[in-house]
């Protein structure tokens, strides 16, 4: 698989990843429904998380399930959706909740573009997904891919902070080395389990906290 344009760093981290039969599946069926179908994100904003926060300057990682499923809104970073577009409910949560822990109000520009230039990884779990049809490009090779860039990130670096919201997120930071990282869990922002202790989990600030006791600079929420 030569031909994957991922930038960041990652290919050289990743590159076992792109020749195993599995992916070769995955690009086969992914190429295929874009084809077939409205998939989204476009096609250029697929590997977008990985080209706007590189390997070596990842210091927080947000993880995701699938991208959004309705017109405009995915972006290839995960929770995020693009300037103008109005944030989806768990978006609208998060600012909520980070409005809260910093005691200050934020900027709400949905597209989060800032918070991954400094360091955020915002990655889903399965990148792709058809338009309207939530978890369709599940079981196809993407959570082996996610789980290989939290296994590289786990192994390589120290003192990363995963930000896991939901049971799917924490599933899947099971193998995180607790020891040499922070691992913050809540569930999820959704509307539907925001009040059961998203709100008041204080993740941001956090985050901050702990990378400064490391002597690093905290993010700029």
């Amino acid at each position: 698989m030569k031909d994957v344009k991922i930038g960041g760093g990652w290919k050289g981290e990743l590159g076992d990843q792109f020749e195993q039969p599995y992916f070769k599946e995955l690009t086969d069926f992914v190429r295929e429904e874009y084809q077939k179908a409205t998939v989204y994100p476009a096609p250029k904003n697929l590997f977008r998380a990985f080209d706007e926060t590189p390997f070596d300057l990842v210091k927080v990682v947000i993880l995701g399930q699938d991208p959004y499923h309705g017109p405009d809104q995915a972006n290839g970073l995960c929770f995020a959706v693009n300037p103008g577009v109005k944030a989806p409910p768990s978006l609208q949560n998060i600012f909520k909740e980070l409005e809260s822990d910093l005691g200050r109000p934020v900027d709400r520009d949905p597209d989060l573009i800032r918070w991954a230039k400094q360091g955020v990884l915002l990655l889903n779990a399965t990148l792709t997904v058809n338009a309207r049809t939530p978890g369709s490009h599940q079981g196809k090779g993407w959570e082996q891919f996610t789980d290989a860039v939290i296994k590289k990130l786990n192994d390589k670096k120290e003192g990363i902070v995963f930000i896991l919201w939901g049971n799917y997120a924490k599933q899947k930071g099971v193998h995180i080395d607790r020891t040499k990282h922070l691992v913050i869990e809540s569930p999820h922002p959704s509307p539907f389990s925001a009040h059961s202790g998203f709100f008041g989990s204080k993740p941001f600030s956090k985050a901050n906290s702990y990378l400064e006791q490391r002597g690093e600079r905290g993010v700029e929420w």
